[in-house]
C-alpha cells in the first residue's frame, strides 16, 4: 500500500499512475480539491484522494490513519509534494523576504520532516521512504537560492533518516528530477507561444534534448520502492536526461 504528498498533479500523479500500473493500492494527497478529484477519477477504486495542506502539521497524521482504516499499514511513503513556483522561490539572498523564507522551507523541507515522522507508526518494517528532491541539489540554478537549501536537506534526510530506522529495516531514498513537463508550465502565466518557448530553451539545455515525462519519474519511483532497490539507502538518484553530469 502506498501514499503519495503532491499525488493530484505532476510528478505525483506520474508516480501514482506507475504503482497503479503495478497493482498497488493506496492514496493520494493534495491540497486543491479539483485537481485532486480528477486524479482519483483517472486512477480509479485503487486509490483514495485526500485533501491535506502538508505544511499544517497537525493535520499530517489524519492521512495515514484514513488510509489505514481503508487499506491497511503502508509499504511505501511517496513525499512528494513541493513546489519551486511560489511565494518566496524566485529570489536570491539579496531580495528574499523572512516571510518568503519561512514559506519555502516549510513547504519544501519542514513538511518533509514531519510527514515521515508522523507515518512511521503507520509503515511496515521494511517499507519504502522516497523523498522527492530536485537536481537544485547538485547544480546552482538563479533566483531558487531557499527552495535549492531546503532540497539539499531532503537529501540529507535521506541519509540521517535511513540511519535512525535500521533496526526496522526501513529504505529511504531520494529521487531528484530534473526539469519535466508538467502542468508546472501552465503557472508561470506565459502566453502559449511564449510557454512553447520557454519549453524548448530548458529542452535545449539538456544533453537528450526532451523533457522528462512524468512516467520517466514514475519508472525510477517504481524502482526505488521495489525489491530491486532492497540494498539501496540513503542514495540519491537523479533523473534528469544529463543535466547535471555531462
Amino acid at each position: 500500500m502506498a501514499v503519495i504528498t503532491g499525488g493530484n498533479s505532476g510528478i505525483g500523479l506520474g508516480i501514482a499512475e506507475e504503482f497503479k500500473k503495478e497493482g498497488a493500492l493506496g492514496a493520494i494527497v493534495g491540497r486543491n480539491s479539483k485537481t485532486l478529484e480528477s486524479a482519483s477519477a483517472l486512477l480509479g477504486s485503487n486509490f483514495i484522494g485526500i485533501q491535506t495542506d502538508v505544511t499544517k502539521t497537525g493535520d499530517l497524521e489524519n492521512i495515514f490513519k484514513e488510509t489505514e482504516n481503508k487499506f491497511g499499514k503502508l509499504d511505501i511513503l511517496v513525499v512528494n509534494a513541493g513546489g519551486a513556483i511560489g511565494s518566496g522561490t524566485l529570489g536570491s539572498v539579496v531580495d528574499t523576504t523572512e516571510e518568503d523564507y519561512t514559506s519555502m522551507v516549510d513547504l519544501n523541507l519542514k513538511s518533509v520532516f514531519f510527514t515521515v515522522q508522523k507515518a512511521l507508526p503507520y509503515l511496515n518494517d521494511g517499507s519504502s521512504i522516497i523523498l522527492v528532491a530536485s537536481i537544485a541539489v547538485q547544480k546552482a540554478f538563479g533566483g531558487l537560492t531557499v527552495y535549492s537549501a531546503a532540497k539539499a536537506g531532503v537529501r540529507s534526510f535521506a541519509r540521517t533518516f535511513s540511519r535512525d530506522l535500521l533496526d526496522r529495516n526501513i529504505r529511504v531514498n531520494v529521487l531528484s528530477p530534473g526539469t519535466i513537463e508538467t502542468p508546472l508550465f501552465g503557472k508561470l502565466g506565459l502566453p502559449d507561444e511564449a510557454s512553447i518557448q520557454a519549453k524548448e530553451q530548458f529542452q535545449n539545455l539538456i544533453p537528450i534534448k526532451r523533457l522528462g515525462q512524468k512516467k520517466d519519474m514514475g519508472r525510477v519511483a517504481v524502482f526505488l520502492a521495489s525489491e530491486d532497490s532492497s540494498f539501496i539507502l540513503g542514495e540519491e538518484i537523479v533523473a534528469d536526461g544529463g543535466v547535471v553530469n555531462l
